[in-house]
């Protein structure tokens, strides 16, 4: 009789531990969205387009960017970003002589490990590989009036995500850094045009190795999520750094930007049902 009994308290206890894994399980990972545009300040400057004695000559002005970012969990302590940027800015040179047109587009796809060291606060940090193509185009130059910029490179990132309540409302304070550490890119040399590349096939070194003594690649997010009625706003600024010194030609793109935009966190439910539609677990809150 003892014998049977704890065979039955063992299988009860093992039924309520499966159980509880399925009720766990069933509760998805959602994704949490956010579609930003901003408004800047940029600072940029490319020694192949610039006119003779012009070549450290920097452009100022202002430009305007989007970006759209996916975060979601992958697992308790892992969770999985992607982030699609585009910018464009028209500059000048100080006297204002000289016009400058740049455009960027990037995106990156990376992984996170996550800490939780204290109730609310989520420390992440992990790796994201990253392509980016950008250009600059100085309209008064002659030759090489154009400079493209192409990239690929492993990024290091760092986040810290912070909820904190005001009057049973939630706000959500996110910092993040992104690195570039170790990468290929395309670098002509200085005088090189792209015909001699792509027309008659002189390639020679333009797909050069970069890591920290020839490229410096680094952004800073700094954002809050605001509840306002039915939705939630991002708002926020960014700060980017891009600069290459390799095959004799300087460039550096700059800006400080402020962001705003909207939030939204769904569920894909792929075609499965699941027993607890109204839960879910956030990558970001």
């Amino acid at each position: 009789m003892k014998k049977i009994i704890i065979l039955l308290a063992g299988w009860g206890w093992l039924s309520g531990s499966l159980a509880a894994q399925t009720g766990e399980s069933d509760v998805p990972y959602s994704v949490n969205e956010g579609t930003m545009i901003g408004l800047g300040r940029y600072n940029l400057a490319s020694s192949y387009v610039s006119p003779p004695g012009e070549e450290d000559v920097s452009y100022t002005g202002i430009g305007l960017r989007t970006l759209n970012e996916r975060m979601k969990l992958v697992s308790p302590h892992f969770s999985l970003q992607q982030i699609l940027h585009v910018d464009l800015s028209m500059t000048q040179n100080s006297g204002a002589t000289i016009s400058a047109i740049s455009g960027i587009i990037d995106y990156s796809y990376g992984y996170h490990y996550r800490f939780y060291p204290a109730e609310n606060l989520k420390l992440l940090a992990g790796p994201s590989l990253r392509g980016m193509f950008g250009f600059i185009y100085n309209t008064q130059s002659a030759n090489n009036s154009t400079a493209i910029n192409m990239d690929i490179d492993l990024n290091l990132s760092v986040a810290a995500l912070y909820t904190f309540y005001l009057r049973s409302y939630p706000f959500t304070l996110r910092y993040q850094a992104d690195m570039s550490s170790v990468g290929v890119l395309f670098a002509p040399d200085y005088g090189q045009s792209y015909y001699e590349i792509f027309g008659l096939g002189n390639m020679g070194d333009v797909v050069r190795f970069s890591s920290f003594h020839n490229k410096l690649a680094m952004r800073n997010y700094l954002t809050a999520d605001i509840p306002l009625w039915k939705f939630t706003v991002r708002t926020g600024y960014m700060n980017s750094l891009y600069s290459t010194d390799i095959n004799g030609i300087r460039m550096h793109h700059f800006s400080h930007s402020f962001m705003i935009g909207l939030v939204k966190e769904f569920v894909s439910f792929k075609g499965k049902e699941l027993k607890k539609k109204h839960m879910y677990k956030s990558a970001y809150y």
